[in-house]
């Protein structure tokens, strides 16, 4: 592999992965709770909370990345008082991983919605009739059968985390080694005399790698489906 990317390449794909990995790990939890709240919960503003949870899909990522900044910087409210702790989001690895996990929200808990949408209550209703908790429904019934738009859910957000530049590039600057995932490493090969050939490179691989996680959300989730028996 080492002959066919250099060693920054290696190095951008390494973080690509890492960044997507990072953040799928991070809103995944509360993917699956605001994905049951705006599918089961019945409360005022579910309307606005719907809405801000899709925000990101149609603001500009630049947006997202300066308010990140605004309240995660050194100087933020959120983040003056992590930076008191010794913790540091801006121009880090794992401010790339938040701002990556903001974008790809949205289309977690889509996925993971749309599962849940499909979830017969009335199975959670003969469950509740047999003396089973609200937690104890929730993990043996509702949890599994939402497995196929979670996988999704999950496959997607990674993928489409491994493409994030706008809120990246805003909130965590393109370091190398530490920020300059593939897009950040691609746009800087563009703006590079005789970049050329490193910036097809890298456009292919975020193609490739796009399309083989796109592939493998839908396989994984029809194996889930059938698994299930729907």
């Amino acid at each position: 592999m080492s002959r066919l990317l250099t060693e920054a390449e290696i190095d951008a794909l390494r973080l690509s992965l890492e960044v997507a990995a990072r953040s799928v790990l991070l809103s995944l939890p509360l993917a699956v709770l605001i994905a049951w709240l705006l599918t089961r919960g019945r409360f005022p503003g579910r309307s606005f909370l719907d809405a801000f949870v899709h925000l990101p899909l149609v603001l500009p990522p630049v947006a997202v990345g300066y308010v990140l900044l605004l309240l995660f910087g050194n100087r933020g409210p959120i983040g003056s008082w992590l930076h008191g702790m010794g913790i540091q989001l801006a121009f880090t690895t794992a401010g790339a991983a938040l701002a990556t996990a903001v974008m790809s929200f949205p289309l977690m808990v889509r996925a993971i919605r749309l599962s849940l949408e499909n979830v017969d209550p009335g199975l959670e209703a003969a469950a509740r009739t047999l003396g089973a908790g609200a937690l104890d429904r929730f993990c043996t019934i509702t949890l599994p059968l939402m497995g196929p738009g979670i996988i999704a859910g999950v496959v997607t957000a990674f993928a489409a985390g491994l493409g994030e530049f706008g809120a990246v590039i805003t909130f965590a600057a393109n370091i190398p080694g530490q920020t300059r995932t593939i897009p950040l490493a691609l746009y800087t090969s563009i703006q590079s005399p005789g970049g050329d050939q490193q910036a097809l490179r890298l456009a292919l691989m975020s193609f490739v790698l796009g399309l083989i996680g796109l592939l493998l959300a839908e396989l994984l989730s029809r194996r889930a489906r059938r698994m299930l028996g729907r």
